[in-house]
């Protein structure tokens, strides 16, 4: 116990002693989204559309951009928070044998506010944390919610001291599709990043 307390009081000591520092940033790259997939909606059509053989309705993944702005709060070596404001399309293609919705593409537009938590590991980063979206813009469908709360992590590598790429995957819990409550946002990004004088 007295060593575990000796620990916790080393690190607390080792960051109150680092020098914190703030850069600004900015991130950008590609959005390959969907919504999440359910058994049940496969088959909601049966009372609708009783004619239909086996209706189903799948969402594949669209693909689109994302860009936003961050602010790397550096606490020590090891660790940052990362405050974030991004733009985020997104959204689904249907694929179905219901009415004449095959191939259509339905899109959804976010600005979101991001708190990542970043752990540093030489010229790799792991990053983590919860995502507040507020749509501003769709097309071709109604969301259910006009907002999307979910957990977002991923990977980050420093090509440089400033230029790096990253991949993430970002999971929403709050329904999008307005006639099913089972799905939601699932999105994997991949891109770069700039930090500006970023003190390693």
């Amino acid at each position: 116990m007295k060593k575990l307390l000796f620990l916790v009081a080393a690190l607390i000591s080792g960051l109150s002693f680092a020098q914190v520092t703030f850069n600004p940033g900015i991130r950008a790259g590609a959005n390959f989204s969907h919504f999440s997939n359910s058994e049940e909606f496969n088959y909601y059509y049966l009372e609708e559309f009783p004619n239909a053989a086996e209706p189903y309705l799948d969402y594949k993944t669209k693909t689109d951009f994302y860009i936003g702005f961050t602010g790397n709060i550096r606490f020590a070596k090891f660790y940052a928070l990362q405050p974030e404001i991004n733009y985020s399309r997104q959204g689904a293609k249907i694929s179905t044998n219901v009415n004449n919705w095959d191939g259509k593409t339905l899109s959804v537009s976010y600005l979101g506010l991001q708190l990542i938590n970043k752990f540093y590991f030489n010229q790799f980063n792991v990053h983590v944390g919860p995502t507040l979206e507020f749509v501003v813009d769709k097309k071709n469908f109604d969301p259910e919610n006009e907002i999307d709360l979910g957990i977002t992590a991923g990977l980050g590598y420093d090509i440089t001291k400033n230029f790096g790429i990253e991949a993430r995957v970002k999971k929403g819990f709050i329904p999008v599709d307005s006639y099913n409550r089972n799905h939601s946002n699932v999105v994997f990004q991949t891109g770069l990043y700039y930090t500006f004088n970023l003190k390693k």
